[in-house]
């Protein structure tokens, strides 16, 4: 797992890139914010599955495989239980490397799935 941390007014997508790295997924799975040519070539050049929903606005409607992007959900249920711990759906931390240390800490929680008082 891997997070990285960028101001909350900054679109998802220009972090993209970033936070996709070296890494060589199979498939890169993500809603429709990252419907963008140049992240789509990025991703075909790296000979990865893109699994995402096409704009409507597109010209030329692309197809996706349904039942992998329902896989999505595993990643939007894992960002909702981050958002119960309080100190990161609130930013209490004031600097950057103190929010990403808790986010971090609260991950490997969630992801243990250590049953802690979240208040």
């Amino acid at each position: 797992m891997e997070l990285r941390l960028g101001p909350g007014q900054e679109h998802d997508l220009t972090r993209a890139h970033e936070l996709l790295g070296d890494h060589q997924p199979a498939a890169v799975i993500a809603d429709k914010a990252y419907d963008a040519d140049a992240f789509l070539a990025r991703n075909q050049e790296r000979q990865a599955e893109v699994v995402i929903p096409p704009l409507k606005v597109r010209n030329v409607q692309r197809h996706h495989d349904r039942r992998k992007y329902q896989q999505r959900n595993l990643i939007e249920r894992f960002v909702n239980r981050l958002k119960h711990y309080h100190r990161i759906a609130t930013r209490y931390e004031k600097t950057a490397r103190n929010f990403l240390a808790f986010a971090s800490l609260a991950s490997t929680l969630v992801t243990l799935r250590v049953n802690v008082n979240t208040t």
